[in-house]
Formats: C-alpha cells, sequence, structure tokens
C-alpha cells in the first residue's frame, strides 16, 4: 500500500498486561492492528522499534519488512483472542519434537546429533522436569504425558506476548525445546538456526546447496533473529 503518513511518533497509551503500554501514532491516527484492534505495546522498546519499521518505510510500505509489527499483531489479532488454541498446538510439538527424533546413520551425522541436541534434552529435563525420550527413524514414538505435560505448564506461565515469540520460533524449528531455550537465554538464534538446520546442513556439506534451500535458509535465520529481539524488546 502506498505510505499516506508523514510522521511516526510513540505515545503513552492506556494500561497493557498490568503495565504501563504505548502506542504508535502515525500523523494524528493511532496506529492499530490489522483486525483493526487498538494496538497497545507493552514496552516501550517494542513500541519504539515498531516505530521505527513504520519510519523506514518508503513510498510504499511493505509489511513483510516490519517483523515486529508482524508479531506484535499476531499477539493481538490471533494469541489474545485464541490463547487456549494457540497454546496447545505449540504444546503439541513436545509429542514430536525435532531433537528427539535422530538418523540411524550415517555415523557422523548420528554423532552430530546426539553430541548437539541430547544437551539441550538434558537441559529440558532439568530445567522442566521433562524427559523426552529419544527415536531413530520418523515413526512416532509416544512420550510420557508427564513430561509433556510439563512443558505445557512451561507455556502457561507466558502471557500473551511471550507466547507469541516462543510460539513462532516452536513453529519455525519444529521444537518445543529450542522455542524454550531461546526464550530462557539458553541458546541465541544463531545456535536454534544451527540446531534445527542440523540434518540440512549436513547434507549440504555432502551435495552442496540450490539456490532454493539457500534462501529458505536465510529467510529461517533472519526470522529466529527477529523472534529473538521482539522477545528481547518486551523486557523493556
Amino acid at each position: 500500500m502506498k505510505r499516506i503518513y508523514k510522521t511516526v511518533a510513540v505515545v503513552a497509551g492506556p494500561a497493557a498486561s498490568g503495565n504501563a503500554g504505548w502506542q504508535v501514532r502515525l500523523d494524528a491516527h493511532l496506529l492499530k492492528s490489522p483486525a483493526k484492534a487498538d494496538l497497545v505495546l507493552p514496552t516501550q522498546a517494542l513500541a519504539q522499534a515498531v516505530a521505527a519499521e513504520w519510519d523506514a518505510q518508503g513510498d510504499t510500505v511493505v509489511p513483510a519488512s516490519m517483523p515486529m509489527m508482524q508479531l506484535a499483531s499476531t499477539c493481538v489479532d490471533r494469541v489474545g483472542p485464541q490463547r487456549a488454541t494457540i497454546l496447545d498446538g505449540a504444546a503439541a510439538y513436545g509429542g514430536t519434537d525435532l531433537l528427539c527424533y535422530r538418523a540411524a546413520e550415517p555415523a557422523k551425522l548420528v554423532e552430530r546429533q546426539a553430541k548437539v541436541w541430547q544437551p539441550l534434552l538434558d537441559w529440558a529435563a532439568l530445567r522442566y522436569d521433562a524427559l523426552l525420550q529419544v527415536t531413530t527413524g520418523i515413526m512416532h514414538r509416544a512420550q510420557d504425558p508427564v513430561a509433556l505435560n510439563a512443558l505445557k505448564r512451561a507455556l502457561e506461565d507466558l502471557d500473551d506476548w511471550q507466547l507469541t515469540g516462543v510460539q513462532n520460533v516452536v513453529a519455525l524449528t519444529g521444537s518445543l525445546v529450542l522455542g524454550l531455550a531461546l526464550f530462557e537465554g539458553r541458546i541465541d538464534a544463531d545456535q536454534a538456526f544451527d540446531l534445527a538446520e542440523l540434518d540440512e546442513s549436513f547434507q549440504i556439506e555432502l551435495w552442496g546447496e540450490d539456490d532454493e534451500a539457500k534462501d529458505r535458509r536465510q529467510s529461517l535465520k533472519a526470522d529466529l533473529a527477529a523472534s529473538l529481539r521482539y522477545l528481547d524488546l518486551l523486557k523493556g
């Protein structure tokens, strides 16, 4: 769409999640979500980041170039109104977590998966009392409901804004453990990418990388970095 505003500002807004809220103003109009909901942001830092994205637009507004706006809108339009559904969907990844499904061969890949994936599963077991079992191949292995419930409780402890960021990482990586580890600061965005793309990276080492795979991986890396930045901005 064409840019029709000239100025962008951050202003104090009504209370959001029990704290002082912040809003973005385009000229004289307060910014709303795509669903026309009031976009009241929980921290000034996030509001400033959203404002900077709008201010950086040229003659044409490109929504895909505004990841903070997209995540904030997702929280307001989807996660808040559909929290139970979103939470259940994210929690379900625990039953098929990427880190639990290992290769049977070749030996170098088996060794690499165990070396970098197992420490995260061990961390989850200690941090959340959620012991997930490892299997080989792609056949589903049911996990202990006690472990899955423990991971779900970790998600339930998040507010809507935090859940939005974590859910995005979980969906991007296919791993609930990676989503929680990124949120907790156990790993950073680059490490999340390397862990999620371990199998793909191994294949690239053997056979090379085509343009389509390169574009997909670059997009994933950028999305993970944006998710971590969003979660950091929620801290104020």
